[in-house]
């Protein structure tokens, strides 16, 4: 079965058995229709083949980008625009989102970047408290009850085509570190290493943008060569 078969069953299925903590909800969108059959459209058209592919993990998904399009680090006018999949979800743009598509198309643009690599997520389910996105890491209690779930996702996305000789971090501060405990626990990749976070970029090294894409390129061009 090709890729995107693999990836839409476990889209559809994903499921968090533990008891969350008070006061937070979980951001899923995937039973939306809308949002699975974006995803259906958007893994088929990038995911299919058999081909193994690097993965950039990110930390969980946000309101305005994959809470909406179920797509990490995808907003409804990237969806559009950038990958050509028209979609009914309000057109507001997410920072993160604007940063990535710079740097795709700095790589290549989509066909080259998604022909060899994943971008997915620490937790494939985002998470909101008090009306606000929610990072797993932000509360110890909800971190170490998503152990298991994020083990589990984890296995099953290598076993559909991940190459465990290197993965990205998205993000240098907590991300990359509970990756490198879980990576030290489960021995998922190789190595793993760390990219500046989007958001992080946008909001506070704008000035560096250019530069910032730059160690993106830089760093996964060599990877994706070895």
């Amino acid at each position: 079965m090709p890729f995107f078969g693999y990836y839409e069953d476990f889209l559809e299925n994903l499921k968090i058995d533990s008891r969350l903590p008070a006061g937070v909800d979980l951001l899923y969108p995937f039973k939306d229709s809308s949002v699975a059959k974006v995803c259906k459209i958007f893994y088929k058209k990038f995911y299919n083949d058999k081909d193994e592919r690097i993965f950039l993990i990110g930390i969980n998904p946000g309101r305005f980008g994959a809470g909406v399009t179920g797509i990490p680090f995808t907003d409804p006018i990237r969806l559009d625009s950038k990958c050509g999949i028209s979609n009914p979800f309000e057109k507001r743009g997410e920072l993160s989102s604007i940063f990535i598509y710079d740097m795709i198309k700095a790589f290549g643009g989509v066909d080259a970047f998604y022909k060899r690599f994943l971008i997915t997520a620490v937790s494939p389910i985002g998470f909101v408290k008090d009306g606000k996105n929610l990072n797993y890491y932000d509360m110890r209690e909800l971190q170490d009850s998503l152990e298991s779930f994020i083990v589990a996702s984890m296995k099953k996305q290598l076993a559909m085509g991940g190459r465990t000789d290197i993965a990205f971090s998205i993000g240098k501060g907590k991300n990359i570190a509970y990756l490198k405990y879980l990576n030290y626990k489960y021995g998922f990749f190789d190595k793993i290493e760390a990219l500046p976070h989007p958001r992080w970029v946008m909001q506070y090294r704008l000035k560096k943008k250019q530069e910032m894409i730059d160690v993106y390129l830089d760093m996964l061009s060599s990877k994706d060569q070895s």
